[in-house]
């Protein structure tokens, strides 16, 4: 009889630590599965700010590649300006050379 109540007692201990253990299984990948859902959620937020930063970014292209384009347009016509204006003072300087040999003959 003691045998018996002793394997009943160990019987009954042994089905509730596993009953405990597989429970605690549970709750814990349910536990892990929020973690993963929360820390999913947190990297799909970051990516759609991400997103909208590159969208801003490709708003403002089309300005910045006309602003470029005009400023490359401006330096053409201050290129051409600084050759008339080199070309002129050669000139210039040209002209008082002769001055200068005509009035010391």
């Amino acid at each position: 009889m003691t045998i018996e109540l002793t394997l009943l007692i160990s019987g009954l201990g042994l089905a509730f630590a596993v009953y405990s253990g597989l429970a605690n299984m549970r709750r814990n990948q349910s536990a892990d599965d929020r973690n993963a859902a929360s820390q999913l959620t947190t990297v799909i937020v970051k990516l759609e700010h991400i997103s909208a930063g590159i969208n801003e970014i490709k708003a403002e292209m089309p300005g910045v590649k006309a602003d470029i384009k005009e400023d490359r347009e401006k330096i053409i016509r201050i290129e051409e300006m600084a050759k008339q204006a080199h070309t002129r003072i050669d000139t210039l300087e040209k002209n008082r050379s002769l001055r200068e040999g005509e009035s010391s003959e």
